[in-house]
């Protein structure tokens, strides 16, 4: 069996951009799986699978999503067809949300892999700046969230570095790589 990796960390701490530069690379037995949202296809960067709130449900009522739930105003869930790849032998990474991984927990034990992306505040608050989605107070109020939230044994990666220093390092974390050291 496969090991879920359930990636997390705060708006704007640069997990679509990490699972989008997975993507882009060839990886023996890793998927990165698309979410479920009840939100516009073209709305923010992730790249997911926009339902109408009746599709989602839809889908819930017949157990075609192996987690779901719901935060920010949307419905959020991840398909059953995970469990094929994590039976198949495939690791798969999912964006996760942190308030939901006692769910995901529950559901795979062992299997699962939390990982939680910490950024500096102040890259961050540049980060969501540049992105121009939210207000001043909206930023405030992420920032604020972002400094309280920390998730009980979650394997934590920095990305505040470039992207491809963190992609090494999950990879590393998840046995996919091995470090790099540095002979002095």
């Amino acid at each position: 069996m496969g090991k879920l990796i359930w990636l997390m960390g705060p708006s704007g701490s640069g997990k679509d951009s990490l699972l989008t530069a997975l993507r882009q690379q060839e990886h023996a037995h890793l998927l990165v799986a698309h979410r479920y949202i009840t939100r516009a296809a073209n709305a923010g960067n992730e790249n997911h699978v926009a339902l109408s709130e009746q599709e989602f449900f839809t889908r819930a009522g017949h157990n075609l999503l192996a987690l779901s739930w719901h935060a920010n105003g949307f419905y959020y869930g991840v398909g059953v067809e995970i469990d094929l790849w994590l039976n198949g032998g495939f690791d798969v990474v999912v964006n996760g949300s942190r308030a939901h991984l006692p769910q995901a927990q529950a559901r795979y034990g062992t299997a699962l892999l939390p990982v939680c992306l910490q950024v500096s505040p102040t890259i961050l608050r540049q980060r969501l700046q540049a992105r121009g989605r939210e207000s001043e107070p909206e930023i405030a109020a992420r920032l604020e969230r972002a400094a309280r939230y920390a998730p009980f044994g979650c394997h934590t990666l920095n990305n505040d570095g470039s992207l491809h220093q963190s992609v090494d390092s999950l990879l590393t974390l998840m046995g996919r790589k091995e470090p790099r050291h540095v002979c002095l």
